[in-house]
């Protein structure tokens, strides 16, 4: 009888002897301290980072280096299909609503590189499906999912913006706000069931707001919860993926 086969989990993945197939293994490209690394896992799958900065709070196995030169590597070496999807957040202050609203009408911040398109170029080369996340702002992707807090019951509202490439998920509803996001604005303050997962001062909240309010217990570094996609989005965006190439069975 053949035995069941994962791609993603070397040439062949075969079941375990308790019946279990191995996890579909997923690439976590700039992967900061691991919110959407740890969604993932919660899906199904054994998820392996990459990050420009030393990550020591990632909780997973990762590679500290560039992520466009690492994935490139991949390619050439052909060590790229031993994945099963990637997925990719590159940085994002060229386009987001933060850098090209209030900061560039003040004149404030500084030129920031877009990285969107090279990395896109490098994922269609990879022949994988994909997942691009961006916040929002003028970041040019396909807003294929847009994912937000409150559709997870998360005490961040958090909008971003997915690019799916080579496959396709239903679109979820968005839910309303239950009010406003809590906080000082234009020198008023202003209560609400959300806190402002960014920044520092006016009435942001504690580090343990945020943990809770994101989901994450894993860092306690406030840059790094502030740059960090809550894990619930990409649990969901996980399942869905597994859903829809037939992989269920993969989640442990």
């Amino acid at each position: 009888m053949t035995q069941p086969r994962v791609f993603g989990e070397g040439p062949l993945a075969p079941a375990t002897r308790t019946g279990r197939v191995p996890r579909p293994r997923l690439l976590d490209l700039f992967s900061c301290a691991g919110g959407a690394a740890m969604g993932y896992h919660r899906a199904g799958f054994a998820v392996d980072g990459c990050d420009i900065a030393d990550r020591p709070n990632y909780p997973f196995p990762y590679h500290h280096g560039d992520a466009l030169t690492y994935l490139a590597d991949l390619i050439a070496s052909g060590e790229i299909r031993r994945y099963s999807a990637v997925h990719a957040s590159p940085p994002c202050q060229h386009g987001c609503a933060l850098t090209v609203g209030t900061n560039a009408s003040q004149g404030w911040g500084r030129a920031h590189v877009d990285l969107v398109a090279p990395t896109r170029d490098l994922l269609d080369a990879t022949g994988l499906p994909y997942m691009i996340e961006q916040p929002n702002g003028r970041a040019v992707i396909r807003k294929d999912l847009t994912l937000c807090g409150e559709m997870f019951g998360l005490g961040v509202i958090r909008h971003r913006n997915f690019e799916l490439g080579g496959w396709t998920a239903p679109r979820p509803a968005h839910v309303p706000h239950r009010g406003r996001v809590r906080g000082y604005r234009h020198g008023r303050f202003y209560d609400g069931p959300y806190v402002a997962a960014y920044g520092n001062g006016g009435g942001k909240p504690s580090v343990p707001e945020l943990q809770t309010a994101m989901g994450i217990t894993w860092t306690d570094v406030r840059e790094e919860l502030t740059e960090a996609i809550p894990p619930a989005y990409t649990e969901f965006i996980g399942r869905a993926y597994l859903a829809a190439t037939g992989t269920l069975g993969a989640a442990a």
